[in-house]
């Protein structure tokens, strides 16, 4: 999604390098509540998986959303017991609370999560999560919907499992295949400022995760997995289901509004530093000649009709001339917000003043057209009429999207020439060291100590956060779990305890 405001702020992804030893590549995030019977045999089990099979640090963290029984006495034994083994526990209730607090503050560079009932077979964490160390993906889920999963569960739960994607695909356009999977991954540079974008604390926290990062631009791999439903499983299905359909409302009224600045995400051009230097890279090129031609489809059937009824009270010249004037303006509205992604009312007036500019010269195709059939014949047919302005439409056509492209709706990135030359310049210097924005001070009850750096400002779902700008590794400074309870609550909501799951 292109706006007109700031460019982004992610660097070009890259290969992770060796990390130092007792530096965790891997913080697989366990989020429990009242789980004392099965916390144990999860974390034991994964932790030998790790051991085994996985060839870079990790860490291994119990995140126990206010349990009542002694999952926190269980979670913390576990930790006395395995170096690799945390534990943190929060005092409210929800899912995505637990993995935004964990995930924020976390000094890992590749973040994960998964249910304690390990319903995932295991075998599919190293390819979950190698994307995203080779720097080839930004985010990484496991499907149960995959053609070469294999899944064992009952039906009323894979008829709504494939029913909610459903909904997905058609309400909010999501490509992704199986959002509820509770086997997901992401970097942690990407983390810091996506994270903050995300509204909901329960069950979608996930599947709005997964929305507002395809919409931006990144990249999400899919894992076929091998699962084994949890009869056991306390999920309440309806109003997990209702709150799910209340968060696809919210957030797809959000993004049709333009309200959340997705262009903070975008990457530069090309990861091979090589691409780095390349300007002016065009973008979207496919996508924008299909919206183009749908739009100018819809158009040129609304031109014919409107020339049609306009030339039953005129001359030709002033039905095209008219029609054309009309049809020009909605064309311009419609390519402004679908085929070129331009959201808010910012440059609105000058964009339809520039739109005239190119209907100018369609009206000068299509009436020298209708001046030359004119002046071959004294009374054409109104049938030849309509194929010489289509004949004619189609070659302004071409020259209206060059010009939309290239003068209306270029992709602005002037404003952000400094600053990336800036970020450019400490790249290179740092090779080893990127800068990645984490969450600073946000509005919130209760408040805690923000890192000490640089603020930077940005407004989503109508409230403003600030981020704040840090070396990587910087936050890992022994106190890891005193700086995740300082980041919670995250959200003025956060302390809402009437949240039931």
């Amino acid at each position: 999604m292109r706006t007109d405001s700031s460019p982004g702020t992610l660097p070009a992804r890259e290969h992770l390098p060796a990390a130092a030893a007792g530096t965790p590549v891997l913080d697989v995030v366990i989020p429990v509540y009242n789980e004392e019977k099965d916390l144990e045999p999860c974390v034991l089990r994964l932790h030998d998986h790790l051991k085994r099979t996985f060839p870079y640090p990790f860490r291994i963290t119990v995140a126990d959303n206010a349990s009542t029984d002694t999952t926190p006495q269980v979670a913390a034994r576990l930790e006395a017991q395995h170096a690799e083994v945390r534990s943190f526990r929060l005092e409210q209730k929800g899912r995505g609370r637990a993995l935004r607090t964990v995930w924020s503050a976390s000094d890992a560079p590749i973040l994960a999560y998964m249910d304690v009932d390990l319903s995932t077979d295991l075998n599919a964490l190293l390819p979950l999560v190698a994307p995203l160390i080779s720097g080839h993906s930004d985010l990484a889920i496991g499907s149960r919907l995959a053609r070469s999963s294999r899944v064992v569960r009952g039906p009323k739960r894979e008829f709504i499992s494939r029913a909610y994607n459903l909904i997905l695909r058609g309400s909010l356009q999501a490509r992704f295949s199986d959002a509820q999977c509770g086997f997901k991954a992401i970097r942690r540079d990407v983390a810091q400022v996506l994270l903050p974008l995300v509204e909901d604390t329960g069950w979608f926290f996930d599947t709005e995760m997964l929305v507002l990062a395809e919409r931006a631009g990144l990249r999400i791999h899919e894992v076929p997995v091998d699962w084994v439903d949890d009869p056991a499983s306390t999920v309440h299905i309806v109003k997990t289901a209702t709150d799910d359909l209340k968060g696809v409302w919210r957030v797809g009224k959000a993004l049709a509004s333009g309200s959340l600045p997705l262009d903070r995400l975008t990457r530069p051009f090309g990861d091979d530093p090589r691409d780095r230097d390349i300007q002016d890279v065009p973008k979207g090129l496919a996508r924008q000649l299909v919206g183009f031609c749908v739009v100018g489809g819809l158009s040129t059937l609304f031109y014919l009709l409107l020339y049609s009824v306009f030339r039953q009270f005129g001359g030709s010249q002033i039905a095209n001339a008219l029609a054309l004037l009309v049809s020009a303006v909605a064309n311009t509205a419609a390519n402004r917000r679908l085929t070129f992604g331009v959201r808010g009312r910012g440059g609105a007036v000058r964009h339809q003043a520039q739109g005239l500019v190119v209907f100018g010269i369609g009206l000068a195709l299509t009436s020298g057209s209708l001046a030359a059939l004119n002046a071959a014949t004294s009374e054409p047919a109104h049938s030849t009429e309509l194929a010489v302005l289509i004949a004619a439409n189609l070659a302004a056509t071409v020259l209206r999207f060059l010009l939309f492209r290239a003068w209306v709706f270029p992709d602005r990135r002037e404003s952000g020439t400094e600053s990336s030359t800036a970020a450019d310049a400490h790249h290179l210097s740092h090779p080893s060291s990127p800068t990645y924005p984490t969450l600073g001070a946000v509005p919130q009850q209760g408040g805690y100590a923000p890192l000490p750096q640089r603020p930077v400002t940005h407004t989503a779902y109508g409230t403003t956060y600030d981020t704040t700008e840090f070396r990587a590794g910087e936050a890992a400074d022994g106190s890891w779990r005193d700086a995740t309870m300082r980041l919670q609550p995250m959200r003025p909501h956060d302390t809402d305890t009437g949240d039931s799951r």
